[in-house]
């Protein structure tokens, strides 16, 4: 007889074929019967100690628990009976001895709201505490389906273990909450090779805590959350839940991927570089963005802003992260890399920034042909004409543009479109508008136009497409953004002496970010806040500028102090040049024909980036107004789905370039050294060297500092690869019938 690796088994009356070796509770899940479980879990060893998940097996003594009997053939299992209820039952009722059971037994829960006064003695406090949008009691769940009557009170005595939540920065523990069902010690120990958690002490007094209950950071926790993951009750959450019960499950449980507006898995390309998979990390932020070295120098990195480490010490530094693996791209994820067939459809793309040529990249991929018409001579977008070359160098830029022309994108410099008619009329059939934001903002002050007054973004395209200028020795610069600190450290490059930013708010206000405004104050660059323009006048062969002194008063829309004048306190100085960096807009033609709104952006659907017209996308700058590159790829993607869903395509722009999609076992930092080792700092030419020339600035991680900061690293993406735990069916719950028939005695 052949060999065969299936068995055949009955389930309540129901044949099952699964295969050998597996446990009676899989085999009746794998043909959609519920057993109800507790202490089991999918990821977990099981063990039977709930016993909620007992069975009747034909010719086999007791009432063995399904978790832990395997499969055998010709089997016949009964799940569910009077006696089987009954004792379930009782069961629960035992575990329900060991939690504050007032939420699950009040006839009154159902309808009541968060801090209602609770009606029932039992109750731990006087008032009902809501569970977090992203926490669902399993054990309310069996509650609900299995029932302990509606009037029962439980004999529970309060533990009255303390709870201090100040103490933890990162996980909520309420112990009072526990039954023992051990899940949070076999994840800890078995899965994650932690072991920051046990159990201690014995009997009755048995719980589970850390080593001499110490505080989780000081136990050698590395706070990845997969103990709360598979909590059955609450006893563990994560602090942001339980404050901020609002937020969904991703936002609290992986909040840096949830911050990546392109949804880059980030704590997995981070682990990869722990594990010194460098090809198999730069394939992972590939799968969702073109331009990984781009990102890896000038990203506003809201990942980080958003990076739990953030609690200890200082978040992961994922940008630098993203440059060290782009810089050793060898090629690799192209070998997974896919093309489909061409489809026979036109795009035009207005626009060679991140936006459009992100769109323009999986457009193509998805077979179509893709035209880019750049009114620069160069492409790249803000990108090129934007960011100065000590911080993105024109080679990295350019090698990313080229694996987009390699996937068939076509780019035509020099060709301003100002016509959506005319590109329909050459046979597109769609068309997305990414012409950026590129017109500078009017100082609006007298004396703007004089000569050596220059407009900050226009200063930066002029420099970055080769253009000499002699600012002289002494440069304003008036703005508080990324471009004002680009406009003052460029000018020190191009031979200024003495160079001053004008910002009418303080430090705190500044939009730039604060490490290019760090880096500028290193350069030796002053930064004289709350300080206002008032007018620009000519004296000699100098310009004139009248500034006065500021105070913050009451918030503005922003949300930052609006800045006041003092009376009395205005004051000339003289400059050599003048570069205003207070804000641009986006030059959108008449002949776009579309909907434009606030400071002449193009209104269009954030989720699709369609806009008023039929056969017409937007996205990028031109849409927000001046944002960040990665918000910029963002709309790129969301357009080139859209985009390909009207040409009827699937919309799928999706793609794996590698085969590596796991978080492994922790490793690589000692328990000591975890909670306190420091953020990597990148390295820098000193300020003595960046003076006349465009040499990029930051010289990137070298290997060890770069497997020492993914090390750092919570690994809070592991939760995510976390099954879930088996639920009640939704339609079952409280009504819970055993079958008579099968009763035994």
């Amino acid at each position: 007889m052949p060999m065969t690796d299936k068995i055949k088994l009955t389930i309540d009356k129901k044949e099952v074929e699964v295969e050998k070796g597996v446990t009676v509770l899989h085999a009746a899940q794998s043909a959609g019967i519920y057993i109800p479980t507790l202490c089991y879990h999918p990821d977990l060893q099981p063990y039977g100690g709930c016993r909620l998940c007992i069975v009747e097996i034909e010719k086999m003594r007791g009432l063995p628990t399904a978790c832990t009997t395997p499969a055998t053939e010709g089997m016949k299992v009964t799940t569910k009976s009077e006696r089987l209820q009954e004792l379930r039952r009782a069961f629960l009722q035992l575990i329900l001895t060991e939690h504050p059971n007032a939420c699950l037994t009040c006839h009154r829960r159902e309808r009541c709201k968060p801090n209602d006064i609770c009606l029932r003695e039992v109750a731990v406090s006087e008032r009902c505490v809501s569970c977090p949008k992203n926490h669902q009691c399993e054990l309310q769940d069996l509650v609900d389906y299995i029932g302990i009557g509606e009037e029962i009170t439980l004999p529970y005595q309060y533990k009255e273990l303390p709870v201090d939540f100040t103490r933890e920065p990162l996980i909520q523990r309420d112990y009072n909450l526990c039954v023992l069902c051990g899940r949070c010690v076999q994840m800890c120990q078995d899965v994650r090779g932690i072991g920051a958690v046990g159990f201690s002490k014995r009997g009755f007094d048995t719980l589970v805590s850390t080593a001499f209950d110490k505080p989780l950071q000081d136990s050698g926790c590395r706070f990845c959350g997969a103990c709360i993951e598979v909590c059955p009750t609450g006893a563990l959450m994560d602090s942001e839940a339980a404050f901020k019960p609002d937020k969904e499950w991703e936002e609290v449980a992986v909040p840096c991927q949830h911050a990546c507006p392109a949804g880059i898995n980030v704590p997995l390309y981070v682990y990869l570089i722990s594990q010194g998979k460098y090809q198999e990390a730069l394939a992972i932020i590939r799968e969702k963005v073109p331009f990984p070295g781009t990102l890896g120098r000038v990203c506003i990195h809201p990942c980080e802003e958003a990076c739990r480490r953030s609690a200890l010490n200082d978040p992961i530094a994922i940008k630098f992260l993203k440059r060290f693996v782009a810089d050793r791209d060898y090629g690799f994820w192209k070998h997974y890399s896919k093309k489909l067939p061409a489809t026979g459809k036109k795009v035009a793309i207005v626009g060679s920034g991140p936006a459009g040529l992100t769109t323009g990249y999986y457009l193509a991929k998805a077979g179509h042909t893709v035209t880019v018409f750049e009114q620069f001579s160069k492409a790249g977008g803000m990108m090129r004409v934007g960011i100065p070359d000590y911080r993105l160098p024109p080679e990295v830029l350019d090698s990313e543009i080229d694996v987009i022309k390699d996937a068939g994108v076509e780019i035509k410099l020099n060709t301003k479109v100002e016509s959506v008619d005319s590109l329909f009329g050459q046979g597109y059939e769609a068309v997305f508008l990414a012409p950026g934001a590129h017109r500078g903002q009017s100082l609006g002050v007298d004396g703007e136009d004089l000569p050596g007054v220059y407009d900050g973004a226009a200063f930066l395209r002029e420099i970055n497409l080769g253009k000499k200028i002699d600012l002289g020795q002494k440069v304003a610069v008036i703005g508080g953004g990324n471009v004002a600190i680009d406009s003052a450290r460029v000018a020190l490059r191009l031979g200024a002496k003495d160079v001053h930013i004008i910002y009418r708010r303080t430090r705190k206000e500044m939009p730039a970010s604060p490490e290019e405004v760090e880096a500028a104050l290193e350069e030796y660059i002053q930064i004289d806040f709350l300080t206002g323009h008032l007018k620009v006048s000519r004296k000699d062969r100098k310009l004139v500028m009248t500034c006065n002194r500021m105070e913050l008063g009451e918030s503005d829309a922003s949300g930052r102090r609006r800045p006041v004048p003092i009376k009395g306190s205005e004051y000339n100085v003289e400059y050599d040049t003048v570069i205003g960096a207070i804000g641009q807009r986006p030059d959108i033609p008449d002949g776009f024909k579309v909907s434009t709104g606030r400071n002449n952006t193009i209104h269009a659907n954030r989720d699709t980036m369609s806009t008023s017209r039929k056969g017409v996308w937007a996205g990028g700058d031109a849409v927000t107004g001046p944002d960040s590159v990665i918000r910029a790829i963002a709309a790129g993607r969301a357009a080139a789905s859209s985009i390909d869903k009207y040409l009827g395509g699937s919309g799928n722009i999706e793609e794996e370039l590698t085969s590596e999609r796991k978080i492994g076992i922790c490793a690589g930092i000692t328990a000591e050294d975890f909670t306190k080792q420091a953020r990597v700092k990148m390295p820098r030419l000193p300020a003595e060297k960046v003076t006349g020339n465009f040499t990029e600035v930051e010289t990137g991680l070298v290997t060890d500092d770069a497997i020492a900061e993914s090390n750092r690293c919570f690994q809070c993406g592991f939760r995510s690869q976390i099954t879930p735990a088996p639920r009640p069916p939704e339609k079952a719950k409280h009504t819970e019938e055993p079958d008579k028939a099968e009763a035994t005695a």
